[in-house]
């Protein structure tokens, strides 16, 4: 279970992200209310603000379109947005695991 990330009094950025329910594929909420597969197309909240992202994820959770959204902590780097927490990083890269070569 993903520990609940404190976003009251939190002066980091935050954005939401789930796993879409067709393909399991880690997304991140945008900012039309959609889900798209690169943190950098996610909308960044502060504090509270998050609490709407959240909503936003529990809305869609209803619709069947993503499971288990939840706020992720991130710092903006020259280079981009990083998430703070590795769980996050590896799941912003893909799965940890490679696919078995065809011989």
């Amino acid at each position: 279970m993903q520990a609940k990330v404190k976003a009251k009094g939190s002066a980091q950025p935050l954005v939401v992200s789930a796993n879409r329910l067709r393909d399991g594929r880690v997304v991140w909420l945008a900012a039309d209310g959609g889900w798209v597969e690169h943190l950098h197309g996610a909308v960044v909240y502060l504090g509270e603000e998050v609490d709407a992202g959240l909503a936003a994820g529990e809305a869609d959770e209803q619709r069947q379109l993503v499971v288990g959204a939840y706020a992720v902590e991130v710092v903006e780097t020259p280079g981009g947005m990083v998430p703070l927490r590795m769980r996050e990083r590896v799941r912003v890269d893909g799965p940890s695991v490679l696919p078995v070569a065809a011989e």
